[in-house]
């Protein structure tokens, strides 16, 4: 059962990106980050009066939760909105399929796991893959897609630390309260530079279709999608739950072939390939 919810995530995961890329093309990055949480905390901020009743979080732990919050909307959901509107749907989910190699890498200067010679080996090859990926159109930072896939490779080592730092806590005080108080949170200091973008935004120019992605985004990921990810958090180890999210570049540039009309490039295939050996390898490692 706990892998068929870790499925779903990713594959809400997987739409995820395609959703984004769609509507950040009429919505700037601002507007869309504050519309989304602001959907995301009305609808998590109701069930959690009703379920959990009261804050359960101990003096001691506000810190953590404060970072948590930080990292999990200001710099994860708007840097991963902002570097999609430059980049491709498949590039940002290849990035986010690199999460198992930032986790153990993180997890090595910070909890002082140990690291074996095929475990840096496979980091070394998936950073490589990355590269060619994030590089595709040249070094240069001058290109929009370089720019683009270094804001979401930023984006991931927020959500990479979200995981591994988010992992006591929920195992102490549950999935559902420490993702709901974090996103809350999130968009508490969200707050001022998204009522700053909101006041800029025309939203009369809104339609049907951008609504419908943006319950998505507020709903589907930030609320199902996020729940699922730290239940799984609170079941499995962090790093087979990781490692799901290497079929979120596939599923997505499937998507985004067949629904985007876009180009899978010989670069993004090889660079695919070399980044999700490295994945694995370090994962069997």
């Amino acid at each position: 059962m706990i892998y068929f919810l870790i499925f779903l995530q990713v594959l809400l995961a997987s739409g995820t990106h395609l959703v984004a890329k769609a509507v950040v093309g009429d919505v700037e990055p601002i507007t869309l980050t504050f519309i989304r949480t602001c959907v995301s905390t009305a609808a998590l901020g109701t069930i959690f009066a009703l379920r959990e009743k009261k804050i359960r979080i101990r003096r001691e732990d506000y810190r953590m939760m404060l970072w948590l919050s930080f990292i999990v909307i200001p710099v994860n959901q708007f840097l991963f909105l902002y570097g999609i509107k430059y980049t491709t749907a498949s590039n940002a989910a290849l990035l986010y399929a690199t999460t198992p190699v930032i986790v153990f890498v993180l997890s090595f200067f910070t909890l002082g796991e140990k690291m074996s010679k095929r475990k840096i080996f496979g980091v070394l090859i998936a950073f490589c893959g990355v590269a060619l990926v994030v590089f595709e159109h040249g070094v240069s930072f001058a290109s929009e897609y370089t720019y683009g896939n270094v804001v979401i490779f930023i984006a991931v080592m927020a959500w990479s630390l979200y995981t591994i730092q988010g992992k006591p806590m929920v195992m102490k005080y549950g999935a559902f309260h420490v993702a709901s108080l974090s996103m809350i949170g999130g968009m508490i200091l969200f707050l001022p530079l998204g009522v700053y973008g909101a006041t800029r935004f025309n939203f009369s120019t809104l339609t049907a279709a951008h609504w419908e992605g943006i319950l998505y985004l507020g709903l589907g990921t930030s609320v199902i999608g996020y729940f699922l990810w730290y239940y799984a958090l609170g079941k499995i180890e962090t790093t087979k739950v990781a490692v799901f999210a290497n079929a979120q570049p596939i599923l997505t540039s499937i998507l985004a072939f067949v629904l985007l009309h876009q180009t899978i490039t010989p670069h993004f295939v090889l660079g695919g390939i070399i980044t999700l050996a490295g994945v694995v390898l370090t994962e069997l490692g």
